[in-house]
């Protein structure tokens, strides 16, 4: 466990090794939203609607049951079936509860009362789900707030919670979602540290497989022991999105690992590897790649790209700071890796012309990152007090045009990738083809690609990275060629 893991959590230790609920986190989730909403409906009420169970289609069997995002950040439940309740004058919290079948307790455990989930919880009072309408009756709120908003990464909606109204109350779905949004952008030291927690599980399993990857000849064995050292040794059970091991042409594939390429790719000594794996820790997700040699030693054509990359993360670290736009850095970022693969023959031109052409947009096709938090794209990238999305064909993937603001965690993941589609698609066009230097370009036909990605928080000065790996090649190749003299 790193250390310090359970200075944020309550006292209590944990049979289990696992941190305890962080109560106190929550608690002051509720008080910020609380704040904010006293300011626009101040005799209100919030309703929100826990995750539940879902079925692998028509069997008895569910999926691995993960809280819904908002209302783990306000209540930290983990169980499914819960409602809760947040009163905007008093800042009282309720949860309601299902009311357990008998056979619950043969199957699953004992059945928890309404006082040991105010106790675990540290709420204020819990009932039953079917007391949720006598409740709200006794406290007379004149709105009943429930959460309703488009996610602007996945472009789904969220809907706000079922419950039975028969009391007639006025119910608002308009004021809610932008407000808890934006509460969920900048991160408590707590929620940071919670972060800490999960990047520093990844990173020891990162460089697990990095001392392991002779060992492995398949990318899915990479990922099992990956996945193996977060559970084994951090007790994540689960990372927060689908590992990405990919190797050799299966780089530039941006997305790989899903099920129709579910990591399955014999892997060879010549390959450039990119893992981009994170743990999910206590709630809190990580996002970290590694791009690296498997035999640990990099090629002249590896460096090239893997360099032209790391530099570009240099400068996006060494400059985002508070009162800087997403944007700029986006564009820096692409600047430098231009003007690396300028100098290296494979690019020719003025780099603006380059940027200016969207020639950035075929070599990386996707932003420079992203918001991070419960959700490994974290919300609160285009609300309506943020900048739009750019319009332009180099910047239309953006997940964020924010302003960046201290407390923000984000990702910083620049990539360069030698994608087919994407290079035929150049060379067809006049605009773009004159930048290129075919001969060159063609020799990086089946490389791959290289992304080099790490969690950064945003100081009052600068930025710092949560997610310390060896990220130059002396640094990659000093660590691997250590483990094999170990």
């Amino acid at each position: 466990m790193p250390s310090g893991q359970l200075s944020l959590m309550d006292s209590d230790e944990n049979e289990q090794g696992l941190p305890p609920v962080p109560k106190k986190l929550h608690a002051k989730n509720r008080i910020k939203l609380v704040q904010r909403l006293k300011e626009v409906a101040p005799n209100s009420v919030v309703l929100f609607q826990g995750g539940h169970l879902i079925n692998h289609y028509n069997t008895d069997t569910v999926y691995q049951f993960r809280q819904e995002s908002y209302f783990l950040w306000l209540f930290g439940v983990r169980e499914p079936g819960f409602f809760g309740l947040v009163e905007v004058n008093t800042g009282s919290s309720l949860l309601f509860i299902p009311r357990l079948p008998e056979e619950y307790a043969t199957w699953m455990g004992p059945i928890p009362t309404p006082d040991d989930v105010t106790e675990k919880y540290g709420v204020t009072e819990t009932y039953y789900v079917d007391q949720i309408d006598e409740i709200l009756a006794k406290r007379k709120p004149e709105n009943v707030l429930l959460l309703k908003g488009l996610n602007t990464d996945s472009g789904l909606e969220i809907n706000p919670a079922e419950f039975p109204n028969r009391h007639g109350f006025s119910v608002n779905s308009a004021i809610l979602y932008p407000i808890i949004s934006e509460c969920r952008v900048i991160k408590s030291p707590e929620e940071i540290e919670l972060i800490s927690n999960a990047c520093a599980i990844s990173c020891s399993a990162h460089k697990k497989v990095m001392q392991s990857i002779s060992k492995c000849q398949f990318e899915y064995q990479v990922e099992s022991l990956f996945m193996h050292t977060c559970y084994f040794t951090g007790g994540s059970r689960t990372t927060a999105y689908t590992n990405n091991c990919s190797s050799g042409c299966n780089c530039s594939i941006l997305h790989y690992g899903d099920a129709g390429a579910p990591n399955s790719k014999e892997i060879f000594a010549g390959d450039m590897c990119l893992f981009d794996m994170g743990a999910s820790h206590s709630g809190y997700a990580s996002d970290i790649t590694i791009s690296f040699p498997v035999t640990g030693k990099f090629t002249s054509n590896q460096k090239i790209v893997y360099e032209a990359v790391l530099c570009a993360r240099n400068a996006v670290i060494n400059s985002a700071k508070p009162g800087v736009s997403w944007v700029d850095m986006h564009v820096l970022a692409n600047k430098v890796m231009l003007q690396k693969l300028t100098e290296a023959g494979l690019l020719v031109g003025e780099v603006d012309a380059m940027i200016e052409a969207g020639l950035s947009g075929i070599l990386q096709p996707h932003g420079l990152g992203h918001l991070l938090g419960i959700d490994v794209h974290d919300v609160g990238g285009y609300l309506p007090n943020t900048p739009p999305r750019p319009k332009q064909s180099y910047l239309k993937n953006l997940r964020t045009a924010r302003i960046l603001e201290e407390g923000i965690v984000l990702t910083v993941e620049p990539g360069c990738y030698f994608i087919n589609a994407l290079l035929d698609k150049a060379f067809a066009d006049q605009n773009l083809s004159k930048f290129l230097n075919k001969s060159k370009i063609d020799e990086f036909r089946g490389f791959g690609g290289v992304r080099i990605e790490d969690v950064v928080v945003i100081t009052n000065t600068g930025c710092a990275v949560l997610s310390p790996l060896p990220r130059s090649v002396e640094e990659i190749e000093q660590f691997m060629e250590q483990q094999i003299m170990d």
